[in-house]
């Protein structure tokens, strides 16, 4: 599959013209090991390093969806890797403030310089599975590895109305906070690498 017929695919699926066309613009082979970027294109999940992946296109579209990206928000990713989502997230939201927080230090150091030229994102070496306090709170928090359980604790990070949208075993969920507490809506049948760090305790 060339890119051309991934566009076409992803059309095909119904997604957001804001998502297909941040998938055109940015280059995924720039975030893939040489073995892999001749298959930049195949809907398929690539290796990164030990314990991590590039996720497969249509995954990536579906939860970009749930984000519901808007203009001057600020934005985490925890499980940035590469940092290919951190791109495509520029690209729909470019007077954002994006925060990616990866664990896995051969990775850390690629996708900051890669993603350098954009001076509204911030990729961190630190454990994300806890979240980010730092930055707190966020508008939009995108999980890019499953847990066993929804990360409740990643609610108090969250603005009042913000989203967060995380793959827990098979399923990615997207959650809305609202007045009325966490609205929690189940997409089934999704498989991710397993999310690294202290958060495994909850």
């Amino acid at each position: 599959m060339n890119k051309k017929e991934l566009l076409e695919y992803l059309r095909s699926q119904g997604f957001s013209d804001k998502v297909i066309s941040a998938f055109e613009a940015v280059a995924r082979e720039d975030f893939l090991g040489k073995a892999w970027r001749d298959l930049a294109y195949e809907n398929q999940p690539w290796p990164l390093a030990p314990g991590a992946t590039i996720s497969q296109p249509y995954t990536i579209a579906f939860m970009l969806d749930l984000l519901e990206l808007g203009q001057e928000q600020k934005i985490l990713e925890i499980g940035s890797g590469s940092g290919y989502v951190l791109a495509l997230v520029n690209h729909i939201a470019p007077q954002s403030q994006i925060y990616g927080v990866e664990i896995i230090e051969d990775l850390v150091e690629p996708s900051a310089r890669l993603l350098s030229v954009h001076k509204n994102i911030q990729v961190i070496k630190a454990d994300g599975s806890l979240g980010w306090l730092p930055e707190a709170p966020y508008d939009r928090i995108l999980v890019s590895a499953a847990s066993q359980i929804i990360p409740e604790h990643l609610y108090k990070q969250l603005n009042p109305r913000g989203v967060l949208v995380c793959p827990a075993l098979n399923s990615i969920f997207q959650i809305k906070m609202s007045v009325a507490g966490p609205l929690v809506k189940e997409f089934p049948g999704f498989v991710f690498v397993d999310l690294v760090g202290a958060s495994k305790k909850y």
